[in-house]
């Protein structure tokens, strides 16, 4: 029996579990097909639904399940580029995620910039602030949210990793592929190759979330 296959609960376990949560269907597929070969312990990818209020109901109740009260969180999925010249298939890995009920500050972020590039070279990877919103946002919105700072707005980060750690003390972190950006919006010809890349970027970064999951959680001899 591997590490994989013991259940959360065993105390054989190499390292506490990962919950990784996305909204979507498409993200869990992508997220799913990545494989599991590397991870230090169990491993769950999380659909919560769309929207801070599914990502927040659906994170408590995986968390609720037996033996997984101490896992380590990751939000990932797609997101919507907020900085000029980013492009669909870059990569977002938040300092900390934002919403109007506060900011979450992530951990490891260097770890996971570092393991992306190994895991995907030549992707590039952008670091800052994330920010939710309840919403879709476009235009003049999303010009308002980059002036503000953020580098990336999605709607399920930031009340994933606020109820991650309204749980209990954990490693959060948050992870996002963009698939539009202020120059390449989703209504543009174009979207559908756009979307191509984000899903085979999204399908390769599960071994950098295993290494950050390593690096933060094997116990210290």
């Amino acid at each position: 029996m591997t590490a994989r296959d013991r259940p959360p609960g065993d105390p054989g376990a190499a390292a506490p579990p990962l919950l990784i949560a996305c909204a979507l269907g498409i993200e869990r597929l992508a997220l799913r097909g990545g494989g599991r070969g590397g991870a230090p312990g169990p491993v769950r990818v999380v659909r919560t639904g769309m929207g801070p209020a599914h990502a927040a109901r659906g994170v408590s109740r995986a968390l609720a399940r037996e033996g997984w009260a101490g896992a380590a969180v990751v939000a990932s999925g797609f997101c919507a580029g907020l900085a000029p010249g980013m492009h669909p298939g870059d990569l977002v890995v938040a300092g900390e995620t934002r919403d109007p009920d506060g900011a979450t500050p992530c951990d490891g972020t260097g770890l996971l910039v570092e393991a992306l590039a190994r895991a995907l070279p030549g992707r590039t990877v952008h670091t800052g602030p994330l920010t939710g919103s309840g919403h879709v946002v476009r235009g003049p919105e999303r010009a308002a949210l980059a002036a503000g700072g953020a580098i990336a707005v999605d709607m399920e980060s930031a009340a994933t990793l606020r109820t991650a750690r309204a749980a209990g003390p954990r490693p959060v972190a948050a992870v996002r592929v963009v698939v539009d950006a202020p120059e390449h919006e989703l209504v543009r010809i174009g979207t559908v190759r756009g979307g191509i890349s984000a899903f085979r970027v999204l399908r390769a970064v599960l071994p950098a979330f295993f290494e950050w999951h390593r690096s933060l959680l094997l116990p210290r001899r």
